[in-house]
């Protein structure tokens, strides 16, 4: 048994003072005793503030390398479909190896910011040629592996990528990495079957309607295992909404609801561009609404209606994306900061009962997120994984704070990363602000960053 005494501790219902935490063996929450008396917390390391990692609900590990060399303004206008072009150049060249060293480097980085969790929304299937890998899961197993180095919890969503566009158009030449059918897909899931544990949940991602079809998501359903989170690109482009219209006669959002079963285990990445009708839809349906603030905003993709969404009770959860941020207290302060120049008001991120916007984003993004992962965790409670983010208390901005003005100086306050240490699973990751294996694995990054650079 393991323990950490926390002077203040976010639990489910709010800061709670003098709380000890205990832990298992297999990293699993035993105890959590509010108002712990002197003599109980003998053996507890003490912390002043510490409360639930963050779950990055949407991941495309390999884009962190693209980090900063997108930003240069080609002939025409730039969009989300130019950076893709870029992207699909780079991703031409990447190697297993590449992907694991990649991934490492980020998942450590998101670590030293508050994520204990990550989804991988994983398309990257095939070798350069086109074919198959020998072992079909062998670059998910990369990336897994990368996680295990680090220390991060995962959700691995193999991604069943097999169009182009609406009406099953042909994949085009450098989408051919990215190419599987339903069989492929399931065959993948099957083989990381073994590797499923505390840390490691597999679910499914359908790439979006441009890429799957609804018959090729509904026989993958029909196999995988009815507790998995699935998870869909959707809605983030107005381009995209005007050809599913011009293809089918509805909005993506509005034939996703009308086509397929949509409930509480899917995660609708995105959805940025909505009718009021679709807001509705998307709420009654018990699905998290996957919002990624800085890569929505690096590639102009637009702004989510977050305050009508939430006005119908609304799930949703944070992610990061492409990773040009691996901070969760940037996505949330953005996923504010949107709204309020959108609606030119402060303070949006409420409830009637939550006044505080940072407290209401951490506790509804902990929620939408652990949801979305299919994955126990998300709280400080018992059962749920020993993830916790302690804060550092000695730094100037947490000085003087009343309880409820902590996250708000934590989100809003500055851009010092305020996480001193992370635990994921009971183990210590993060100390000091320094991730264990931090130099190894940067060093192993910087090598496949030299690599990958010849190509250009």
């Amino acid at each position: 048994m393991s323990r950490l005494f926390a002077r203040q501790a976010l639990l489910p219902e709010g800061w709670v003072k003098d709380v000890l935490i205990e832990w298992d063996a297999d990293g699993s929450i035993t105890a959590l005793l509010p108002g712990a008396a002197e003599n109980a917390r003998a053996g507890a390391e003490t912390v002043a503030y510490a409360l639930p990692g963050m779950i990055n609900l949407h991941s495309h590990s390999f884009q962190r390398a693209l980090g900063g060399r997108t930003e240069k303004a080609g002939d025409s206008k730039d969009s989300f479909w130019t950076w893709r072009d870029l992207m699909y150049r780079f991703a031409r060249n990447i190697t297993p190896e590449h992907i694991e060293a990649i991934s490492a480097q980020l998942y450590s980085e998101c670590l030293r910011h508050g994520y204990t969790s990550m989804c991988e929304f994983h398309y990257v299937q095939r070798a350069q040629d086109g074919a198959m890998y020998a072992r079909p899961a062998e670059t998910a197993e990369r990336v897994i592996g990368a996680a295990r180095l680090a220390g991060i919890g995962v959700t691995m969503l193999p991604v069943l990528y097999s169009y182009s566009g609406f009406g099953e158009m042909a994949l085009k030449p450098e989408q051919q990495r990215f190419k599987t059918d339903a069989q492929d897909v399931l065959r993948i899931i099957e083989a990381l079957e073994p590797l499923r544990d505390a840390q490691t949940e597999v679910g499914v991602a359908p790439h979006s309607l441009r890429a799957a079809s609804v018959g090729q998501i509904q026989e993958v359903l029909a196999t995988l295992p009815k507790a998995r989170p699935v998870h869909i690109h959707i809605a983030e482009q107005m381009a995209e909404v005007q050809q599913s219209i011009n293809w089918s006669g509805r909005r993506p959002v509005q034939w996703l609801l009308e086509n397929v079963g949509v409930d509480p285990r899917w995660c609708l990445i995105h959805a940025t561009h909505l009718t009021e009708d679709e807001v509705s839809g998307i709420a009654r349906s018990g699905a998290v609404a996957g919002l990624c603030p800085t890569t929505e905003a690096n590639l102009g993709d637009g702004l989510f209606p977050l305050e009508s969404f939430l006005a119908q009770g609304g799930v949703f959860g944070i992610g990061s994306d492409s990773h040009v941020s691996q901070s969760a207290v940037e996505e949330l302060r953005w996923l504010e900061y949107g709204q309020r120049l959108q609606h030119q008001r402060r303070n949006i991120a409420v409830s009637d009962t939550q006044r505080n916007v940072a407290d209401f984003l951490w506790q509804g993004a902990l929620r939408g997120g652990a949801q979305a992962a299919g994955r126990p965790v998300g709280a400080l409670a018992v059962g749920l994984r020993a993830d916790i983010v302690v804060l550092d208390d000695a730094h100037p901005n947490m000085f003087g704070l009343t309880l409820d003005e902590v996250l708000g100086s934590f989100v809003f306050n500055g851009n010092d990363n305020l996480v001193k240490d992370v635990m994921v699973g009971g183990q210590w990751v993060v100390r000091n602000q320094q991730h264990v294996a931090q130099q190894a694995i940067a060093a192993r990054f910087k090598q496949t960053l030299a690599e990958l650079r010849e190509f250009r």
